[in-house]
């Protein structure tokens, strides 16, 4: 097999496309509690256990549609989070058997080098806050829970680390850190990707502004900062207008399919696949150092999709941007 291009030369020569959404598309296989280990309903991450043909096939609709780049399907899968669901003390074996199934996937194609992104979501804990339960849990074990959970990742073969979906920048950098303990520990290096999530004003949960958020992370060994869910892109405008101008590092934008709406107690996102691509198309006119766009909630298969022809547009177009 012949060496594949790596992340970040990849990333220098091209503009790099992620895929969408993952639970949305888990729900179209309408699953049941018994889907799930333990009957444990909602254990997403726990289908590599007992459906992993879903989560390959899943993976197989987004590389099939454009995506350069997969996302494991370990958002939840933190020692702390895995220990809700009895499978803490598993974690780096259960997050190494995500990576690898994605991997595995990826290999199936010789069309273009793809990339395995190896996804790490929030504790549930607000480190930064005062809350009585949220802002508890130690430093050190949290730290500690994303630690196992970036080796086994790595072991399993991810071509990068993916922070996503911040809410508390204290976390952000405690995440941060496991990532270089553990690679220093595997003796192995890889890309991290540090994201935050912020809301329609430009703030994340706890009221970091972008500027501190990035300020605070940018020079703690990361390779890409980028902005992740809660808001369309045109809400994320402002911030990632600020980002281009620092000239730093390179940007991730990864929007949901526009705000979510309420209806019916469901959120639901109602951006469609060609006023996504028009969005994300003008950031890649106006913002040099957006290297990386997808899509977050609300986003499938076909929004990634338009997603490939916008950015093949400027590719071979060169004038557009």
């Amino acid at each position: 097999m012949t060496q594949k291009e790596p992340f970040l030369n990849a990333l220098k020569n091209r503009i790099l496309l992620f895929d969408g959404a993952m639970g949305t598309e888990i729900q179209k296989y309408n699953p049941k509690p018994e889907d799930f280990p333990n009957n444990q309903d909602g254990f997403n991450d726990g289908l590599v256990l007992t459906h992993p043909e879903w989560i390959k096939q899943i993976h197989r609709d987004y590389l099939n549609a454009g995506a350069d780049c997969i996302e494991t399907n370990s958002f939840g899968s933190n020692k702390i989070k895995l220990d809700e669901y009895g499978f803490g003390d598993q974690t780096i074996e259960f997050n190494k058997k995500i990576a690898k199934l994605a991997s595995e996937v990826c290999d199936e194609y010789s069309d273009k080098p793809r990339y395995v992104i190896g996804s790490m979501g929030p504790s549930g804990f607000l480190p930064s806050s005062t809350d009585p339960d949220l802002g508890q849990k130690p430093l050190d074990e949290i730290q500690e829970s994303f630690r196992l959970q970036a080796e086994g990742l790595i072991l399993g073969g991810v071509d990068a680390l993916l922070i996503e979906t911040s809410q508390d920048i204290l976390e952000v950098k405690l995440v941060i850190n496991a990532c270089h303990e553990a690679m220093k520990n595997l003796g192995k290096k890889i890309p991290i990707i540090s994201n935050t999530t912020l809301d329609q004003y430009g703030k994340m949960l706890l009221g970091t502004n972008v500027q501190s958020a990035y300020t605070t992370v940018s020079d703690m060994g990361i390779d890409v900062f980028g902005l992740n869910c809660s808001t369309g892109p045109i809400e994320m405008n402002p911030s990632v207008r600020w980002l281009d101008d620092q000239n730093d590092h390179d940007i991730l934008v990864v929007p949901n399919a526009g705000m979510p709406e309420n209806e019916g107690g469901q959120a639901v996102y109602k951006m469609t696949p060609e006023k996504m691509g028009h969005a994300l198309g003008d950031f890649l006119d106006k913002y040099k150092k957006v290297r990386i766009i997808g899509g977050c909630c609300g986003t499938n298969p076909e929004h990634i999709k338009v997603l490939r022809k916008v950015i093949d547009k400027r590719a071979n177009n060169p004038s557009n941007g």
